[in-house]
Order: structure tokens, then sequence, then C-alpha cells
């Protein structure tokens, strides 16, 4: 049985305004007692309830940085919640980042096993898949070569061939996948078709709205990191596109500047008070 429960999670960032701070800044500034890089807290999840059972295939929509990406790869367990609880059961595929484990000075053949590896597979189980990956992808001879020398398109060929090949329980998708020529989209199309019906769950952002509503049993609309709404997918889809119609462009949410603890307090200005003399005078 595969299950997915998040009980009042929220995910936040710490990020920084500059990527470094000079040897200069450092010590003029008291060694980040002033600090002129101070950390924003940035949410990007705000008290996210979520139930998914065999069966259930759910559809995420909103904005762009509404926090669907941050809600998949929280349920993947790449974000750990920083309040609220996760649970996962299940083998999960995440088709996200899908180049991610790609050796680019190893041939294509290496590629598929050290990928595999990453997704769970073990020896004996990618054994007898690695010559049907191969088959998928249509290399043929270019296997044999670094991946560096690759396409981008012949790397994603090669990514969605291996991120697909396994049989997963619960089924995480971000977007759809750019995967090479017409042709070969529609085989990957096809593949994507298998997967979601084998999948015990599956969770898929999308901005095909269409989509959604023929794939999925329910669908969730998020907003700035929370979800607004969620129920049967054509209700939601009409209740965002109406929304989307009649409201300006979304601006996401700015991140909070965080006091730093170490800062001096502001020196307060001394009040002078006449003296006796000058009373008397």
């Amino acid at each position: 049985m595969a299950k997915i429960e998040l009980q009042n999670v929220s995910v936040t960032f710490n990020a920084y305004q500059q990527k470094r701070v000079s040897l200069k800044e450092y010590l003029t500034n008291r060694l980040f007692l002033n600090s002129k890089n101070p950390p924003l807290r940035v949410r990007a999840l705000e008290d996210i309830n979520l139930s998914a059972r065999d069966g259930d295939r759910i559809g995420v929509i909103g904005h762009n940085g509404a926090g669907k990406s941050t809600l998949l790869k929280t349920l993947a367990g790449i974000y750990p919640p920083t309040l609220g609880t996760r649970e996962v059961e299940g083998k999960i595929c995440s088709l996200f980042d899908i180049t991610l484990g790609f050796e680019f000075e190893a041939t294509g053949w290496d590629n598929i096993l050290y990928r595999a590896y990453l997704q769970g597979e073990t020896p004996s189980s990618i054994r007898g898949k690695v010559d049907e990956i191969a088959a998928f992808s249509e290399l043929g001879d270019f296997l044999n070569i670094a991946v560096r020398n690759y396409s981008a398109g012949m790397q994603m060929r090669l990514a969605f061939s291996i991120a697909t090949a396994i049989n997963p329980e619960v089924l995480l998708v971000d977007e759809v996948l750019a995967v090479g020529d017409l042709a070969f989209l529609q085989k990957a199309k096809a593949r994507m078709r298998e997967l979601m019906g084998s999948a015990r769950v599956m969770v898929m952002v999308a901005h095909d709205l269409e989509a959604v509503t023929e794939m999925c049993t329910s669908v969730i609309w998020m907003r700035h990191g929370r979800i607004v709404a969620q129920g049967p997918p054509q209700e939601i889809v009409d209740r965002y596109t109406a929304a989307a119609m009649a409201l300006p462009p979304v601006e996401p949410p700015q991140p909070e500047e965080m006091p730093s603890p170490e800062s001096p307090a502001p020196a307060e200005t001394p009040v002078l008070e006449p003296t006796p003399q000058h009373q008397a005078a």
C-alpha cells in the first residue's frame, strides 16, 4: 500500500542578499556584528495538509512561485519540513532534475548504472533493464562515448529513459519534460501514461490544465506557499482560471529580513537636564 501524509507542513529557507562578503567588510563590520548581508527568511510552504492513498492521482496547479515544485521536493524527501510531519510509504520515482547523478566524463552505458543506483536499483535488478533503457533512448553507438559530448536533447533522452525504467509506487512529476524531437516525444508521452497507470499514487505539477483534468482524480490549487482549495479537477481548475483572469499578475511574497541577534542595540541620545545653577538663574 502506498501512502502520502503531510500534516501542518511548513518549509522555510534562509537566503542572503549577497553571494559573498569580502574580507574588508568582514573586518570593518566587527566580524558580522553589523553585517551588511543579513539573512532573509523565505516561506516556501506554509501549513500544508495533504493525504493520498492507493489510486489517488493529484494535480497541483498555481502561479509561478506558488510552491508547487517545493511541495514535490518535500514529498520526495529532498527538503525536510521546517515544521510539521511528512510520511511517505512506497517506492518513489521523482521525474524532476532527471539529469541529476550524471557523470559527464563517463560513457552512456556507465551513466545508466550510476543513475539507476541513485533511483534505488541494485546490480541484480538493473541488469535486466540496461538493454531496454538503451533501446528506448535510441542513442545507439553514442552510448559508448562520454556524456559530455552529448547535446542537451541527447542527455534528456538518456535521463528520461533511465528515470522511467523503474516500477514506482509513488510517482512525482514536475511539469512536462522536453525530451527531444517529435517522434521521441510521442514515445515519451506513451511511457508517461504507462507509468501513471501503474503507479499507486501520483502527484503531478503542471500548467497544462486540460491534462490535469484528464489524468487526475483531485486537484490542489496553491498560492504563495499555501493551499487555496482542493477538490474535483474541473471545479478547482474553473475556480483557478476565473481567479487568474480576474486578478492582476501575482507577485511572489517578499522575503523577511531576519534581525541579527548579535547586533548591538543603537545607542540612546543622552538627555541634558539643566543644572541647579541654571535653574536658579
